[in-house]
């Protein structure tokens, strides 16, 4: 961790490979309006260390121990709204797109972007644009004219267990009473749980009961007896 230096865009880097973090810095170090604040290696971390540096850029990783960098981000922007936040992953599929913008993610860029590219990427950040890699835009534009599918059709992509799970979600159950109920693990469930959010591009257990009651999927008076 370091000083701010005057005028200089601050980052923190999220990610959980150290040789990324170190490749990515070394790069970012030789922009001359550009400084890395600090690393974390953790979801946990980087909101805690949002919390305490307030950098104005963070470069989240999306596949991280502890919280996912879907929910990293959402606190982040919970707690410190001028923080902007751009995912810097592998990923492509639906299931991280969609929650990652929902979440507050201001830019969507994969890990094989050029180094010019991601120090523009935030550049731009810090003026509140957005930059989206091509296929991430091209899912984006496709979801918002129905090209794929409806919305009304998210849940077809749910397993029957999946089901299950979101139904009990609905009724109000812990991830402990759904694992009880349908005598299998809770890390089994924690693993449905995030299969459904991703599938119906919903944020939190909230969103997804909301869906569920909105869909038909799960009526109030099943709410009590699922």
């Amino acid at each position: 961790m370091q000083e701010t230096v005057e005028n200089a865009i601050t980052v923190l880097l999220v990610d959980d490979h150290r040789l990324v973090r170190q490749g990515v810095r070394v790069f970012l170090e030789l922009q001359p309006d550009i400084q890395v604040l600090d690393e974390a290696d953790n979801g946990e971390a980087a909101v805690e260390k949002v919390r305490t540096l307030q950098p104005a850029v963070v470069l989240m990783d999306m596949m991280l121990p502890g919280i996912s960098g879907i929910e990293a981000t959402r606190r982040i922007r919970q707690q410190c709204p001028r923080t902007k936040v751009i995912i810097l992953t592998s990923f492509h599929e639906d299931e991280y797109i969609f929650p990652a913008l929902r979440a507050g993610a201001l830019s969507y860029v994969l890990k094989d972007v050029g180094p010019d590219e991601l120090a523009d990427t935030i550049r731009k950040a810090a003026r509140e644009e957005s930059v989206l890699h091509p296929r991430v835009a091209a899912r984006v534009v496709q979801e918002i004219q129905g090209v794929k599918k409806e919305a009304r059709n998210l849940a077809s992509d749910l397993s029957e267990r999946e089901l299950d799970v979101l139904r009990l979600i609905a009724a109000g159950h812990s991830n402990a009473e759904i694992a009880e109920k349908l005598v299998i693990s809770e890390k089994t469930v924690k693993g449905h749980v995030s299969n459904i959010l991703g599938k119906l591009h919903t944020v939190d257990r909230t969103q997804a009961a909301v869906y569920a009651w909105e869909h038909g999927i799960v009526h109030p008076k099943q709410s009590s007896h699922p």
